[in-house]
Order: C-alpha cells, then structure tokens, then sequence
C-alpha cells in the first residue's frame, strides 16, 4: 500500500509529539544499543494506569456524561464574565479527574458554540487560551490531572498526602491567577452579537444509567489503582474487560500515541541515563537548579519527556513535579495541551490563528514568569 506524501504530513503534524520521541529512541540507541536492560525502562504501572485513565475517561466523554456535566453549568450562564469563568473553570475541574488532554478535547468544541450562541463571539480566542492555562494548570493538584503527574507519582513512590502538600501552593497560586485572569480579559466586554441566538449548541445526547453506573464502577476502581490500593494489571484487564463488552468505540478512542509516546521516551530516559557524561551534567544540575531546569527544557521538549528524562537523574521529586506542571506554560510545544487547543483553533477557525497566538504567547509567558516567580518567593 502506497503511503502519499499529503497523508504523511498529516501523520506528522498530528502525530508530532510522538515522531519526536520515536527518533529520540531510536538515536539513543545508537549510543546504547539494545539489550535485555531495555525491559526495565518501562515503568508499567504508569502505562496500566494511564491506559486506564484514558479509557474510561473516553468512555465517559462518548456516553455524554461530560458533555452533560458541562452544559448543566454553563446554563446558568449568559453574561460575559460569569460564562467565560464557568467555561474555563469547568475545563479546570474536568483535568483534575480526567487529564488535562482530555478535559480540552471535551470542553473546546463545547465553548464556541455557547459563546457566539451568547453573542460573545469575539471571546472565543481568548478564551481558548484560558481553557489551556487551566487544563495545564489546575490539574496539578491530582496525580491523575497530567500524564506527567501520573508518572512522577509512581517513579517516586508518593503518597496522596505528600503530593497535595507538594502540590498545595502552587495550584493556590495557578488558580488564583486563572480566575483573576479570566474576569480581567472577558468580565468587562460589551460585546452582543447579532448572532447571539442563532448558533444554539445541540441538545445533550440522552445518558444510559446502566452504562454511567458501570463506568463511575471503573473509575472508582481507576483511582484505587493509581493510589496502589488495587494492583494495576487487574485494574487493566477488568477496564478492557468491561469496555470491550459495553462500548468498544471507548477502546479505539484511546490515545494510543499518548501511550506510544510514553514507551518512546522510557527508551530514550533509560538510554540517556547509562551514558556517563549525560549523568554527570545532569545530575549536579538537578541538584542546585531543579526547578529551572525542569521548567525551562519543558520549553523546548514538552513538559511530559521532560519529566521522563529527568526523573533519573535526581531524588528531588518536589522540584521535578512543579517544574514540569509550571513548565507547561510558556511556548506552544510546552505541553500537549497546549498544542491540542492551537490545533483545535486552527481547524475551525483558521482566521483567528494569529490572535490566538498572540494571546497565548502574552497570557501563557506572563503567567510563567510570574508563578515561577511567586514560588520561588513563598517556599
């Protein structure tokens, strides 16, 4: 089968993430070739519990439930300031239980459509930027909120406890600053468009109670697994298990290069890390500036391989994880949501790419600048 060269740039603009990581493996190996210490790169129980944390958040989100969840907030709801904070605000909530990637891909089709059926249509830029400051942001405080999260919590063995008190402050901060943010940009626009009752939003897909029982089951069994209550290899087989049965759409909905970026990247952190001379730059590094450097490599290579590379190369798991979430902001590459809001403008809103742009860069720069900042004050 003949692979054209259109559908090859596709696959590399929406795979971009992953390419990258696939070449990064593959160089490293030059460097390290392949044998059996490869088996041990692989942290499988944050594969297990990422996997499962997809999977039934991609359950969830095709049944409607939140897609419900959202429209029964935003309802209540018309004015400028209070609809764009509830829009933002309900992405924030949604990444701390369904990852930051997932709270976007379900709240940004929703947000245009209820602004520009509001007659606020000239917040829709901003107000993508602020979704991605907060999916990026306030998902923090979860283990689960962000891939990296879900791996620096199980690289390090971390209590639920010890996470939270590591987590407390900056998310005070991130929050703060989200809300502020949100009512400063949108709460005084006078904008009404005439258009402001002709774009209504779609009514909800009807919920089947016997498929929400089942999947709030597997999400609670999600999160036993995460805090190492239930052993993640039954956690998978019985999530596969159960969406095979009930909805295998939930299963091919997954994102499977999320996963595949992962694996690239343990090969790439486990080579990185038998090489003497990376060890021997990194870990003195770590050690008296782990949280610029986590946050500013997050810049340039994304804050999940970020985390996966220097995990190994140092035991100051406080500075790595606030690194790499503060690190998120920044540049668009920063993070993966990050990319999925600028492509979601681009698709459907091509005309806005430049303000969005422009937005994101002020918003997302001032924003890392000033939390970094601030942190570096109150610790």
């Amino acid at each position: 089968m003949r692979i054209s060269a259109t559908s090859l740039v596709v696959f590399l603009r929406e795979h971009a993430v992953l390419v990258v990581a696939a070449v990064a493996a593959a160089a490293s190996a030059l460097a390290v070739p392949p044998d059996e210490a490869y088996l041990g790169y692989f942290d499988w129980k944050t594969l297990g519990c990422l996997f499962c944390v997809l999977a039934v958040a991609s359950a969830l989100r095709l049944m409607g439930a939140f897609d419900r969840a959202a429209r029964a907030v935003i309802a209540r709801f018309r004015s400028p300031g209070p609809l764009a904070l509830a829009l933002v605000l309900t992405t924030a909530a949604l990444s701390c239980v369904a990852t930051n990637d997932m709270a976007l891909i379900m709240m940004l089709p929703l947000s245009p459509a209820t602004l520009i059926g509001a007659g606020h249509a000239r917040l829709v830029a901003p107000v993508f930027v602020l979704q991605s400051l907060a999916a990026n942001l306030c998902g923090m405080i979860m283990p689960f909120g962000n891939p990296q999260n879900l791996y620096l919590y199980s690289y390090y063995g971390l209590h639920l406890g010890d996470f939270l008190r590591t987590m407390a402050l900056p998310f005070a901060l991130s929050t703060a600053g989200v809300v502020a943010c949100t009512w400063w940009l949108c709460g005084h626009s006078d904008c009404n468009d005439s258009r402001s009752d002709t774009h209504n939003t779609t009514a909800p897909m009807p919920l089947s109670r016997r498929r929400l029982v089942a999947y709030g089951l597997l999400l609670a069994l999600t999160l036993l697994a995460v805090f190492h209550i239930v052993p993640i290899a039954a956690a998978v087989v019985i999530v596969a298990a159960t969406l095979a049965a009930l909805d295998r759409r939930a299963l091919v909905a997954v994102d499977w290069g999320l996963l595949a970026t992962f694996a690239c990247f343990f090969v790439f952190a486990g080579n990185m890390a038998r090489v003497p001379e990376v060890s021997a730059w990194l870990s003195p590094l770590m050690a008296d500036h782990g949280l610029l450097v986590s946050a500013g490599l997050s810049q340039i290579i994304s804050n999940v391989p970020t985390a996966l590379l220097l995990s190994g190369f140092t035991t100051n798991y406080k500075a790595l994880i606030i690194g790499t979430n503060l690190g998120g902001l920044g540049t668009l590459i920063a993070s993966m949501a990050s990319l999925i809001s600028y492509k979601q403008i681009a698709r459907e809103y091509p005309g806005k790419k430049g303000k969005y742009f422009l937005w994101f860069t002020v918003v997302n720069v001032v924003f890392l600048a000033g939390l970094m900042g601030m942190y570096s004050l109150t610790s």
